[in-house]
């Protein structure tokens, strides 16, 4: 295994859609999230006023439709709130939802005999 790999938790941990788990990796809290039976981790850090972002509520969002008007809700819970400030950021790019000046760390994430693993 190579030196840039970190262990977070055993895959059964995060094994359904939502599940996350938040572990302290080198000195830095990094979270991995099951989004949609996909692995990502993003650091548990708000840019806005530093706080613990990756302890807020998990949901989906809203898009238009085809025609540019109508509204509907998709249900993958990717986006994640700061439960300081409601500032909203999309796990599976770091990006913020609604200011793509402010983003927050990612990471890859490895999965290794059920271990998950991710790399910096």
């Amino acid at each position: 295994m190579g030196e840039n790999r970190h262990y977070v938790c055993d895959e059964s941990e995060i094994g359904d859609p939502g599940d996350r788990v938040i572990a302290d990796v080198r000195g830095q809290e990094i979270a991995v999230f099951n989004i949609d039976g996909g692995y990502h981790a993003v650091a548990n850090y708000c840019p806005h006023q530093a706080g613990p972002l990756c302890e807020g509520e998990l949901r989906g969002e809203m898009e238009t439709g085809d025609d540019g008007w109508e509204w509907r809700y998709v249900d993958i819970k990717k986006n994640i709130t700061c439960p300081w400030h409601a500032w909203k950021f999309d796990v599976t790019t770091g990006r913020n939802i609604n200011d793509d000046h402010y983003a927050v760390p990612t990471y890859d994430v490895v999965v290794d005999g059920g271990n998950v693993y991710i790399s910096f």
